[in-house]
């Protein structure tokens, strides 16, 4: 129950953070919202730790293939 809520402050505070026009407030949210979600993620159960990993590595992936094109010739 801890882990979910970490996670809902640590989102929270993502959304405040883009809201925020101070740069000074906008990166000192980031780092809390990072802190705070890294928490949530560390006190959350294993199968949960395990579908967020899967989900980051084909989102990244996909972004990687997108920007080299998938091998092919972009000239």
């Amino acid at each position: 129950m801890s882990s979910l809520l970490l996670l809902l402050i640590g989102l929270g505070i993502f959304t405040l953070s883009w809201n925020t026009q101070d740069e000074i407030h906008r990166i000192t949210a980031m780092f809390s919202g990072t802190f705070s979600l890294i928490w949530g993620l560390t006190l959350a159960p294993l199968p949960f730790q395990l579908l967020i990993e899967i989900v980051s590595l084909l989102a990244a992936f996909s972004v990687c293939m997108r920007c080299l094109g998938c091998g092919a010739n972009t000239d």
